[in-house]
């Protein structure tokens, strides 16, 4: 990768000079794919696209740049002049809303950007097992990601999951869909599937609830207590019969 070099001019050039190199940019421009401006560019999970930079207006050999967000993309020598293909294989999740910038080296303000929308259907993941005890709360979570982004539902054993406003608490963004339940009972027991459907398909996404039996509480401060009072009570049965003690010893 070529670091960047920044020409300097000096304070006596004459401001003649200065005007013919602004001149010399004027009416040049770029091009992405034949578009002059920033677009966006829809796509689905392919194997490759490609991107493609010309430049026009131009009597010189021109330079070009290409940038995947904010980072430089490496050319070879063959690829940089006038005109610059990219290809990005395979395009996946991680590309959606991704920008690519094609710049002329010269002069990095004239450019052109495409973002890229790729679409793909439901993704999900989350932990599928889950311990609880009786009386205590749980959060089944479910991480989705799509585009478009899909509409969720719960279902408990395969059938829809009845939401009741005392104990269920369901909360969702653009990647979360989330099932909160207070205070789980015996009842609660089940497979819960999280179904999340977009245009492009759907997907599913178990959760196996195994709620526990409580565990008794052992009051802390009790066994405490006792066994400061026994440790006492052994402590002045021993000074009691100390006399005895010594004179076995």
């Amino acid at each position: 990768m070529e670091q960047r070099r920044s020409l300097a001019v000096p304070c006596g050039v004459p401001v003649l000079a200065i005007s013919f190199l602004a001149c010399v940019a004027t009416g040049l421009e770029l091009s992405v794919n034949n578009h002059a401006d920033d677009f966006t560019l829809s796509t689905k999970l392919v194997p490759a696209i490609s991107l493609s930079c010309l430049v026009h207006n131009s009597s010189q050999a021109e330079e070009l740049l290409w940038y995947r967000g904010e980072g430089q993309v490496g050319l070879k020598d063959g690829n940089k002049v006038n005109i610059s293909n990219i290809c990005i294989s395979p395009v996946n999740e991680s590309d959606n809303g991704v920008t690519f910038t094609c710049r002329l080296a010269r002069d990095e303000s004239v450019q052109v950007s495409v973002i890229l929308d790729v679409q793909f259907p439901p993704q999900l993941s989350g932990e599928e097992t889950l311990h609880v005890e009786e009386e205590k709360d749980v959060t089944l979570t479910c991480n989705s990601k799509s585009n478009p982004q899909g509409q969720s539902t719960w279902l408990k054993d395969n059938h829809n999951l009845t939401l009741q406003q005392s104990r269920h608490e369901v909360y969702q963004t653009s990647e979360i869909f989330r099932l909160s339940i207070k205070k789980v009972e015996k009842s609660d027991n089940g497979t819960y599937t999280c179904v999340v459907e977009s245009p492009l398909g759907y997907g599913t996404r178990d959760f196996h609830l195994i709620v526990e039996d409580k565990k008794p509480v052992f009051p802390t401060e009790a066994v405490i207590a006792a066994a400061v009072v026994v440790s006492i009570t052994i402590l002045f049965g021993i000074v009691a019969r100390k006399d005895k003690i010594f004179k076995v010893w």
